[in-house]
């Protein structure tokens, strides 16, 4: 389990993460989502001991990760921004993680070679970015780690490899009980891994929730009436975006879809569509309630 509590963190007077707490349960899929500086990377260089928290506990396990070598060699961290020795072939790198982590697998790494497919004399760095980026999931699988803190991970990925990494990392999380933390730009492919959901937004934390939750209390309503719509209804909606095409408007709203529907419907509505959001949606949404600048999606 992940456990962060009232992190800050500050560069140069800029305070990058902003008293920020979250949780990831031990055998779940967190995904962390954000706009451009957010502070997500900031979070995870935390959450892996990179940096210290200037104030605030962060715990994996129920123990302090900085300088925690016990706990360290139970986590592996897959970056945007990969590393290999120049002079390392694939074999090379294999033999030096095997000494820094207890519980690697030769066996495991004999078996994922015919998932990747990449000679293991190879040198590393000579490789494409999406293949380094499969050598990092098959080095990182191999070490049966407790935690994966995953960022922007299938970046550079061909889509039939994507889906080969995520279907290894779910199993990982099915049969062993591995707690996944994943940063991405892309909601869409989050939506299928993820079962929590953290919204962060200048330095902190702003939504935490269950995918399913945070889906189910946000929803797309298209209306027309008569006339125009009852200010009255207007009035008792929680409405985040709104926008109109022709006779009909378009409605983000927040609320119990069946008490929204019931609410609407008193007023005889000429159409009423309630429909589900999207995670990407969500996230456009919530945060143009916060004021972040985004472009109109309805249409």
């Amino acid at each position: 389990m992940i456990k962060v509590s009232n992190v800050i963190k500050t560069f140069d007077g800029f305070k990058a993460l902003d008293d920020i707490s979250l949780q990831v349960e031990k055998g779940s899929v967190y995904g962390l989502v954000g706009p451009n500086g957010a502070g997500k990377t900031t979070i995870i260089k935390n959450i892996c001991g990179i940096y210290t928290p200037d104030c605030g506990e962060i715990k994996i396990n129920n123990q302090n990760v900085y300088e925690n070598t016990d706990i360290k060699n139970k986590i592996i961290y897959i970056s945007d921004e990969l590393f290999f020795f120049s002079t390392y072939s694939i074999k090379d790198m294999a033999k030096m993680y095997s000494k820094i982590y207890p519980d690697w697998s030769w066996e495991r790494y004999e078996n994922m070679k015919e998932v990747f497919k990449i000679d293991e004399k190879r040198k590393v760095r000579r490789l494409s970015k999406g293949m380094q980026k499969q050598v990092a999931f098959w080095l990182g699988i191999c070490t049966k780690p407790d935690v994966m803190i995953l960022d922007e991970p299938v970046d550079g990925l061909d889509p039939v490899m994507r889906r080969n990494v995520w279907s290894l990392v779910l199993s990982d999380v099915a049969e062993s009980g591995t707690t996944v933390l994943i940063s991405s730009h892309n909601l869409r492919e989050l939506e299928d891994v993820c079962d929590h959901v953290g919204i962060m937004f200048n330095g902190k934390v702003v939504l935490q929730k269950s995918l399913d939750d945070m889906k189910g209390n946000i929803h797309k309503m298209q209306t027309a009436f008569k006339d125009e719509m009852p200010q009255e209804l207007l009035n008792k909606l929680e409405i985040l975006h709104s926008s109109e095409f022709g006779s009909v408007t378009t409605m983000i709203v927040k609320g119990n879809a069946e008490e929204i529907k019931e609410l609407v419907s008193s007023y005889k509505p000429l159409i009423l569509d309630i429909l589900p959001l999207t995670l990407e949606e969500v996230f456009i949404y919530e945060l143009g309630g916060m004021g972040y600048e985004f472009e109109n999606i309805l249409l």
